[in-house]
This record gives C-alpha cells, structure tokens and sequence, in this order.
C-alpha cells in the first residue's frame, strides 16, 4: 500500500537518541557476561513469509539466480568489503560491544585493508538506528576547507580562469580537514557501549597494521593503478609501496608499521593524538610542501557534528539519509518522483519477486530511474552545499508539492536531453559496511579518501594519504556550494536506513559506495527490496546502471549512462530507442556501478545480510 505522506524531515533528535545510551551500556554489560556465541553463515532452504500486511518478507525463489546466497543469523551481523574487517567488527559484539563500537572497529580495519578507497586521511559518516526508540542519529564526520583558503587565492595558486568550475583534482587545495579519526572518537564517546574502549577497538586494525595482512583482490586493483601517483604526490609515497617501487599484488602480504604507530597514538589518547602534536604538525607540512595553506588551527579547530537525519516515506519503508552538506536529499527527492510517478500512472507498478520481469516493463523501470535521478540530481547540484555557510532549502525539495512538480517534467517515451545539471560531477571511491547488534540497534557506515587514494599526499612518518573531497567544492561565483574558507564541501558519502513507517522497527541498513553512484545505488537497491521483496544478495547481485560523471572541461550534462553486462540485451536496445546513451561496461569496468552492502531484519528477528561480489567482502553473523 502506498503511503503518500508529506515527507517529514527527520523525527528524531541526536540528544533524544544519546539519553538512550546508558540503559544500551547497562544491557551490554550484561551481555558480556553471556556464553559464547558461534558463528553462522548459510544459505536459506525455504522462504517464511511475515504474517503481518505490508511488511518486508525474504523473497527465496526456487533457483537462486544470483552469484551468492545471503548470509543470516539470529542474532548479530556485519557486511563489509573486506572479510579481516568484518572479523573485527564482530570480536567487539561477542566481546559486549554494541553496533557503534563494532563499526568503529570495522571503520579502523578498513582504513589498513583498503587505503585506494579510505583512510584516516578522510572522512566518516554514520547513521545509528536504536531500536529502544526507534529513532536515527546521524554522525557528520566531515572536515572543512583551510581557513585561509579563499576563492581568489585557489584561483591564483591553481591557474584558473572564472569559469573554471572545480579545483585540479590532486592539488593539495584540496585537502580538507580529515574527519574520520574525530568522528570515530565522538561516537564511541557518545553511543558507544561503555563496555569497550577505544584501544580495544582499535586493537585489530593496528595489529593487521603491524604485522601485515594479505592484500584482497579488487584492493590490490586500485593499489596497482594508483602506483605512479604514490610515487610522485609525495616524498613520502612509498611508504605505501613494496621496497621495489610497486603496489603489493592480491595475497602478498603488506605490512604499515607507520600506520600501526598513528592508531596505537590514537587509542592511547584519543582524537588530541590525530589533531595535535606530531601527527598534525606532519599532515600541516605535507599539504604546505605541495602547495596548500592548512594550518594547525584549522586541525585542533574540527568537529564532528550530530544531525538530525532527514527522511522520506516509501511504499511502508521510511528511507533515512544524511542531510545536507550530505547528499541525502538527492535519494530521498529521486524516491519521491517515482512514487508520485507510479501512483498517477505515468510509470507501470513494480512486480513482486516471484513474478517474471519482462523485458519492456524492466527497461520502463530503469529509464524512469535514470529520468528520477537526473531531476535530483540537478536541483541537488544546484542547491546543496554547507548549511551552516548557504541556507539549504531542504524541506521545499523533499515536499510533496515539489515532488509532483519534478515529476510532471518525466517523459515516459524518451530520455530528457535538456537537464543541464542533471548528473554528478565526478567519479570516486570509497568503503562502507553495516553492523547489527544483538540488541537491535543498527549502524550504516561509510567512510572515504574521496577518489581513490584522495590527493596521493602522506604526511611523513604517518603511513596514510589525505582526501581530495574539496575536489567537490565549485570555484565558480554565487553558487552554494563555492569554496569558501572554513566551509565543508557538498558530500557524497550517504549511509542509509530503513525503518517501518508504522511500528519504526527496522528494515534494513545498506549503502552502495562510489562518490556519486551512492544515490543512484540507493534508489536502485531500495526500489528491489521494498518494491519487488527480493533478498538482499539477489538485490545486490542484480546488474546496476550508472549515470557517468561530469568531467571538468566537458559539457554540463553527462549524456552516458552505463550498464553492466548482466542487463538483458532487450533491455540495452529498449533504453537506446529511449535516447539513452548506453555503455555495456563488463570486468574490473563495472567499478562505476560501485559495491553494496545490505543487513535485512526479517520479522522473526533473523538478520539477512547481503554483500557485493564486486568487492572482496561478505556478510558475516553470529547467533544469540
């Protein structure tokens, strides 16, 4: 049944959420206590149904059609990108923590495995379902711009003209403030179990730092073509390198002595070690050598912040993202188009999971996507910046009013050629992972270096690089996201949460990373889970398309879709005869469609975890 509401923004508040804490460390203690748990990872025999009406319910068809089976347990769940991560995360539940300390867990971990996607050098964001409540935080784990860093000096220091709309993408003015480490720091402080400390958590990734891990496939990928860039970015690069020059190959085993030191620095003292001392006085001198003008004071000055999440109801589900300076609202306003599309008629309704997808009615369903996402994401490229810098007129974008006017513009017969900011800008990497505790509480999670290894720059002794996400800033005039000094960028990173709409349990926590395929892969995944019922691996599994970025010094509206090779070939001809242009992308190409990662919580309390085999990780559960 289609709910229809008016879109609220955000009906939780961080300190509503943070007073439930005490009484979650109080149960975690106890469930320290508790016998041991074993692990679980299977594949379902049958498909129990939910009895109740409009509720999610495991779709588990006769053939399986996809390249795994989902993961379930009975008690808690972690999906991340690297297997070693995931074992982290789920040593701090069966040590009492709760989700929030097995993310930060997760989030240490990552940041070893996978340094051509994320880092300490980075940023953080989360949203934190508490079942208690049934309310959502969100944690904004994003740095700001240098303070002296004006728009008249980029443009002088990088050589560029007035109508240049972006900075280069490696200079070292891209460097914002790493969040990461701040962000991890206030969460556990905040929501964390109180069981475990931050050493603890922290215990895993310095290990793997210490004594090496063997390097997983797809990270030794983006390790390897990043290789020239560690080389030159930095006198301090190879660091990140074998002692012959090149990136580690898939099962050498690598070692970040650098980096151990950095993370035992900051489990011993906190974030004071990362935003003080030698630690910051090398990240200050490392952007200065290659040209930026960060300064201690725009270190020791970061923060995180905890905002109050927006939402939008869908079918049943409310839909969670970050708010703006994340990109949040590009989802949640791409969701609220097709709704209003499928309920006047305009697009034909979603297919249950058992029932077949016909070729045109598929290809319907995907144009009326790509259409959603193009309108989003040229009033949330337009709009959307720092609302603590430029007023964000966020609750306007997600009201039904506005909904309805986007929607009037969808052709359902062609592809509209005349939306000049209708596609995201640039390309990017980045890790994300959900965990499940076994209270119920929830974590969506990502965390990223903006493009791959970000600006290649490492800080000496540090062993990390630091992000370019000021790439993302506009250096033209009088738009909202201009760079400006002490400003943080419009972001891409979105964690994302499902609830019920009625009982506000939990549905599901997923993200699907990848700079600017973050939207496009929410609104793809959300559409397959709540519309259509499939599991979560069939959902991810399933091909995605892609809007392409825009380059710099191209034209304003990417005109490329691409779509993997697991589309239909019907499929493929029916979006060209649209006026899509199609690129079938097949190997380590579908890299652009990005990699996803799905808990499902069923309503007999089983946890159905999802993970993309297009990354090197699994869902992974212990039950009770």
């Amino acid at each position: 049944m289609s709910i229809g509401v008016g879109l609220p923004i955000a009906l939780c508040s961080a300190s509503a959420f943070v007073a439930v804490v005490a009484t979650l460390r109080r149960r975690a203690r106890r469930r320290a206590t508790r016998a041991r748990v074993r692990w679980v990872s299977a594949s379902p025999t049958s498909g129990a149904r939910r009895a109740e009406p409009g509720a999610w319910s495991p779709a588990t068809p006769r053939e399986a059609p996809f390249a795994r089976s989902p993961s379930l347990a009975s008690g808690c769940m972690v999906a991340c990108s690297q297997p070693l991560a995931a074992q982290a995360g789920l040593e701090i539940l069966q040590m009492g923590g709760n989700a929030v300390d097995a993310a930060i867990a997760v989030a240490a971990a990552l940041a070893v495995l996978e340094p051509g996607s994320n880092g300490i050098g980075g940023d953080f964001f989360m949203l934190v379902y508490c079942r208690k409540s049934g309310s959502v935080a969100a944690l904004n784990g994003s740095g700001r711009s240098p303070a002296a860093l004006t728009l008249a000096r980029a443009r002088e220091d990088c050589h560029l003209s007035p109508k240049a709309p972006c900075l280069p993408p490696l200079h070292a003015h891209t460097v914002t403030v790493p969040g990461a480490v701040a962000a991890w720091c206030d969460a556990v402080e905040a929501l964390g179990s109180g069981v475990v400390s931050l050493r603890e958590l922290l215990a895993r990734a310095t290990t793997l730092a210490a004594r090496g891990f063997p390097v997983a496939p797809v990270a030794a990928y983006y390790w390897r073509a990043a290789e020239q860039l560690l080389r030159n970015a930095s006198p301090h690069g190879r660091t990140l390198l074998r002692a012959d020059g090149r990136a580690p190959a898939e099962g050498e085993v690598f070692v970040r002595k650098e980096l151990a030191l950095v993370l035992l620095a900051i489990a011993r003292r906190g974030r004071a070690a990362f935003y003080e001392g030698r630690i910051a006085r090398a990240i200050v001198s490392a952007v200065r050598d290659a040209g930026g003008c960060m300064s201690l004071a725009d270190l020791a000055a970061h923060e995180g912040t905890f905002t109050e999440p927006v939402c939008a109801d869908y079918y049943g589900a409310r839909v969670w993202e970050h708010p703006p300076n994340g990109g949040g609202v590009t989802v949640l306003l791409a969701l609220n188009i097709l709704r209003v599309l499928e309920e006047d008629g305009t697009i034909p309704a979603w297919p249950a999971a058992d029932d077949e997808l016909p070729a045109p009615l598929e290809a319907a369903l995907v144009h009326a996507q790509i259409e959603a996402l193009r309108l989003a994401f040229a009033d949330t490229a337009h709009y959307l910046g720092d609302p603590e810098a430029e007023h964000v007129p966020t609750a306007t974008l997600l009201s039904e009013q506005y909904a309805r006017q986007r929607a009037a513009l969808f052709q359902p017969g062609r592809a509209s050629p005349d939306l000049p900011r209708g596609a995201p800008r640039e390309d990017s990497c980045t890790v994300s992972w959900q965990v499940v505790d076994h209270e119920g509480n929830a974590v969506s999670a990502v965390q990223s270096n903006y493009q791959g290894f970000g600006t290649g720059i490492v800080p000496e002794s540090c062993g990390f690089t630091l992000q370019n996400r000021g790439l993302n800033f506009s250096t033209l005039d009088g738009v909202p996201n201009g760079l400006a000094p002490a400003k943080r960028p419009y972001h891409t990173i979105l964690p994302c949460v499902l609830t019920d709409a009625a009982s506000g349990e939990l549905v599901a926590s997923l993200s699907n990373m990848g700079g600017f395929m973050q939207p496009q892969g929410h609104v793809q995944l959300i559409c397959r889970l709540v519309r259509r019922g499939l599991c979560p691996q069939h959902a991810v599994d399933m091909p995605r398309f892609c809007i392409l970025p825009v380059h710099a010094g191209t034209s304003p509206c990417s005109p490329v879709v691409a779509v993997e090779a697991g589309f239909r070939p019907a499929v493929v001809a029916r979006l060209r005869a649209l006026g899509h242009a199609v690129n079938v992308v097949d190997g380590y190409e579908r890299t652009v469609v990005g990699r996803a990662q799905v808990i499902v919580r069923a309503s007999n309390g089983v946890l159905w975890g999802g993970s993309d085999g297009r990354a090197d990780g699994l869902a992974a559960g212990l039950n009770s």
